[in-house]
């Protein structure tokens, strides 16, 4: 191994999502393709043992080295890069719960301590989280159980609105395919942008969708504890295309617009505003995937009024503009086969 390349060491455990492993390595790949000198990285895969892991996927992989070896000092180099991949189950009721077994969690918190940086991937950041790594820190994961992790871990900030976070020495990524933005984004930071621009462009990928900005998919379904949340969700999404004030649904609730404020903060961690507009760039969002309906037709039917409205919503949410997701996500009649829309 080249005394200049950067050792990633990515853990491996039983049920392990498929893509939260093989994601990164395919971005740190392209990276000797786009550079004449020699650096760049070595990925290794690390387990308990070096039998075949058996990915959630049913995929096996086969890993490097052990635990033991990455941890030994006079078997393995110093790790520039621990990635922590993710692993969730579904229960009967179709909830999405992150796993992060103790065994797993005591050797992350090994391998860490020789590690320059920690990386999670999706709802790895639940290991991090067990393991201490994240006490006192910003994180994010993927929406869906950002709950879980909030609730888990008070310890930690959760945001689950970005793709990905940095906080000093740890990083955080949120959706599975954040993965690939996250590596992305180590790339910069150790070979420059300008490299990582045209790693991305092999991927046929953006660099960048910042760390700050939105998941794409607008989290709506976090866990209610009450029914007259639930109700009052149904009731904004059956009545979205209506002006939907917050001394209106308060009426509704037969509550007072304080304590339906109170409620929402409580139950869904978001004010009524905040919630009203996520549904209604959730329900845009859907229209301008699958239809080719104009933009002032889905601003009047999604509850935005005028098309403004409708791309300050946007930029706000999602940090990009109705026709540019239209663009890169149109994929019902009428999309153009390179992938953008047939119409703006």
């Amino acid at each position: 191994m080249s005394p200049v390349e950067r050792l990633i060491v990515i853990v491996l455990f039983e049920g392990v999502d498929l893509l939260d492993v093989t994601g990164p390595p395919e971005v740190f790949s392209l990276l000797r393709r786009e550079t004449d000198d020699a650096s760049g990285y070595r990925v290794v895969l690390a387990a308990e043992t070096t039998d075949p892991v058996t990915t959630s996927a049913g995929v096996r992989i086969l890993p490097d080295i052990t635990f033991d070896e990455a941890l030994d000092p006079a078997a393995t180099r110093a790790i520039d890069t621990l990635l922590v991949p993710g692993s969730v189950e579904v229960d009967e009721q179709r909830r999405v719960h992150a796993l992060a077994e103790p065994a797993v969690v005591d050797r992350v918190k090994a391998l860490a301590g020789r590690a320059r940086r920690v990386t999670s991937v999706c709802v790895g950041a639940h290991i991090l989280a067990a393991a201490g790594l994240l006490d006192g820190r910003r994180a994010t994961t993927h929406w869906s159980t950002a709950r879980q992790l909030a609730t888990e871990h008070p310890l930690v900030e959760v945001d689950a609105d970005p793709i990905f976070i940095r906080e000093g020495d740890v990083w955080t990524g949120a959706g599975i395919s954040a993965c690939l933005d996250l590596s992305l984004a180590l790339v910069a930071e150790d070979f420059g942008e300008t490299v990582a621009l045209r790693v991305a462009r092999q991927l046929v990928m953006y660099l960048k969708r910042p760390s700050g900005q939105s998941q794409f998919s607008v989290p709506l379904e976090p866990l209610s504890t009450t029914r007259r949340i639930e109700d009052l969700r149904h009731h904004i999404t059956r009545h979205l295309a209506e002006p939907l004030t917050v001394d209106d649904l308060a009426a509704y609730a037969h509550v007072s617009s304080r304590q339906l404020t109170r409620i929402f903060k409580e139950e869904l961690g978001v004010t009524p505003g905040v919630y009203i507009e996520s549904a209604r760039v959730e329900r845009a969002r859907a229209a301008l995937e699958s239809t080719d309906a104009t933009l002032e037709r889905i601003a009047s039917s999604c509850g935005f009024g005028t098309i403004d409205t409708l791309i300050r919503a946007f930029r706000r949410r999602l940090d990009t503009t109705p026709t540019e997701y239209r663009h890169r996500f149109r994929t019902g009649p009428g999309a153009d086969p390179r992938g953008a829309s047939a119409r703006p």
